[in-house]
């Protein structure tokens, strides 16, 4: 691999006029300055970024670590947030915690070593307060996307849990459900959290009853819920729910899956609605009724955010950008 050094070598001056060159400084005379642009062409020199930041003092790397890179939503964050990147002559590093926070350490850890500029992260949960001290402590700029964490001062873009919540209960109240379960992901997790607790605001303002046995807590990755649809339909027939709300769009494809499984007819039998807009689903009719949330703009709006923090120009006091979510009503949902 080609080295600075070896450029100097062949354009015969120091390894630190080179250095100089490839970072743009203006005490480099134009005569050597096209001598060792030369050589760099000539032996196809690719700069290491790392040693260009002990020049310039960045990189120019930002990284995003997000915990299910399987998750469309999660795909598409990071497409928005690697376009805002490279826009503004950043490149993106991406790192994928698969909701585990031993492997998030490994990620801070490692972004810390490689000196990046910058982190976006949607935490694994409460359990990652250790891995953004760890950020903090080394005034490494970090900005919260789709989760957080309390406890931690920094900015924030996600959807409108609570808003998107409201309307997913109340769509389903103005079609007759009375009783409305909720599979949700962890307490753990900041916008689990705050869907439980708008799914129970929600209820009250629509006039109905919060039922503890329709409340499910599971996994957001979890693979089966026959053992949670199960339960629901193991209940006497008046209180069993006829509509589920499922609080991402893993968990509403895999309720679907359980339905299919112990042929339970949707919508006929039960309704079913869902954050996010998942992928399409080929071998299921209905398709679902989702509040999409602008998984794009999230990703874009944190980097953007991101870079403000790097570059000095964000205000001091930290940031919560909440993009509404878009009611798409489909066939999975009809009136009770």
């Amino acid at each position: 691999m080609v080295t600075i050094y070896d450029i100097a070598k062949k354009a015969n001056v120091s390894p630190m006029t080179v250095s100089r060159v490839i970072n743009h400084s203006p005490a480099i005379s134009e005569a050597t300055r096209l001598k060792v642009e030369a050589v760099i062409r000539e032996m196809d020199y690719i700069p290491n970024k790392q040693a260009r930041g002990l020049v310039s003092k960045e990189t120019k790397l930002v990284s995003l670590v997000i915990p299910d890179i399987a998750n469309p939503f999660f795909t598409t964050i990071a497409r928005g947030a690697e376009d805002k990147a490279l826009q503004s002559g950043y490149q993106m590093l991406l790192g994928n915690s698969d909701e585990q926070t031993d492997k998030e350490c490994r990620y801070v850890d490692l972004l810390l070593s490689s000196k990046v500029d910058g982190v976006l992260i949607a935490p694994t949960g409460d359990a990652s307060l250790p891995n953004l001290r760890k950020l903090a402590k080394r005034r490494v700029p970090f900005v919260f996307v789709d989760r957080y964490v309390e406890g931690i001062d920094a900015d924030l873009a996600s959807g409108d849990n609570v808003e998107t919540t409201r309307e997913l209960v109340a769509h389903l109240a103005e079609q007759g459900h009375r009783r409305i379960a909720l599979i949700n992901g962890p307490s753990g997790i900041s916008n689990a959290r705050e869907r439980r607790q708008a799914f129970l605001d929600a209820l009250v303002l629509s006039g109905l009853e919060a039922c503890p046995e329709l409340l499910i807590e599971t996994h957001f990755r979890q693979d089966s819920f026959s053992d949670i649809v199960r339960t629901f339909m193991a209940l006497a027939p008046a209180a069993r729910p006829t509509a589920i709300v499922a609080a991402n769009n893993f968990i509403g494809v895999n309720t679907l899956r359980a339905l299919k499984e112990m042929n339970v007819t949707v919508p006929d039998e039960i309704s079913v609605a869902c954050f996010d807009d998942p992928e399409p689903i080929p071998d299921y009719n209905p398709f679902l009724t989702v509040a999409a949330q602008p998984a794009y703009d999230i990703g874009y709006m944190g980097m953007q955010m991101l870079i403000e923090r790097i570059e000095g120009t964000a205000p001091a006091r930290s940031r919560k950008i909440m993009l509404p979510s878009t009611l798409i009503v489909r066939k999975s949902t009809v009136k009770a």
